[in-house]
């Protein structure tokens, strides 16, 4: 599986959230607590938006997140108000450069932790799924990407919830007719650069962890002397595969089979159910 995180709020050097924190992403490369593997190795992927741009830089590489010389380098000089942070430990498909997350179209970026389960056996009916405008777009051979493009084929652009339900509901008749008991484990995050939305269900009931950070007012008052929470608006949300720290009160489990919506103003968490495409 893999581990994720996605940053929301005032524009921070992406060095400060993904180097700084005692359990940081790049930690957990070597040294996850509640990922099914303790490495992920097997890729990374960085995306952000930045000043007077419509669509988000990607930069994805195949090795190791931990002694990347080029994400260290880009990490203590981008600053963004939203990004997304990625690493792989593969669930079968090729380590490459185009199967690592976050992937984008237009806009949009998505990445995912998780799996298709017997993607092999259901692949092709899958992809036929795929809005035919829309396949050429494809570059990898993953399971996440795929879902990405059905969720866009089924919507994604005008109701973010909504396609992700759809979505899910194909994979899993999909996988039912192919004889698979549980098809689809997932906690994806996707953005369009101004909400940001992070889904967290699987068939057998039984999701990889997924955790939000407290609202900045309240960890302002339980740890005043925290220079990073003086320089950070109240509007400021992290959403993680698992905490970077062990900071009291800082961290809360999103619930089995929901999503959440990290927006202007009041941020939200609903129930997630998979819908008939």
């Amino acid at each position: 599986m893999c581990r994720w995180l996605a940053y929301s709020g005032t524009p921070v050097l992406l060095e400060t959230i993904l180097y700084r924190p005692e359990h940081s992403l790049i930690d957990q490369s070597l040294h996850s607590k509640m990922g099914v593997e303790t490495t992920n190795g097997d890729g990374f992927g960085v995306g952000w938006y930045g000043p007077g741009t419509d669509t988000p830089a990607v930069v994805r590489e195949i090795g190791p997140a931990w002694s990347n010389r080029n994400l260290r380098e880009i990490a203590g000089h981008v600053r963004s108000p939203l990004f997304f942070a990625h690493i792989r430990a593969s669930t079968g498909t090729a380590v490459q450069q185009t199967n690592s997350h976050p992937f984008r179209h237009g806009r949009w970026m998505w990445m995912h932790n998780g799996a298709i389960t017997d993607f092999h056996l259901i692949r092709r009916d899958l992809a036929l799924a795929v809005d035919p405008e829309l396949f050429p777009d494809i570059e990898g051979s993953t399971d996440s990407e795929t879902m990405f493009f059905l969720a866009l084929t089924l919507g994604l652009e005008e109701d973010p919830p909504g396609a992700v339900a759809r979505m899910a509901g194909l994979v899993e008749r999909t996988g039912h007719s192919h004889g698979v008991e549980f098809p689809l484990q997932m906690t994806i995050a996707v953005t369009d650069g101004e909400r940001l939305w992070a889904f967290r269900y699987s068939s057998q009931g039984t999701s990889r962890s997924l955790f939000y950070s407290t609202q900045v007012e309240t960890l302002r008052s339980l740890h005043p002397d925290m220079e990073f929470l003086r320089e950070v608006s109240d509007e400021t949300r992290l959403i993680v595969s698992e905490p970077l720290g062990d900071l009291p009160g800082a961290w809360n489990r999103v619930p089995e089979s929901t999503y959440g919506v990290v927006q202007p103003g009041v941020d939200e968490i609903v129930h997630f159910a998979p819908q008939a495409a």
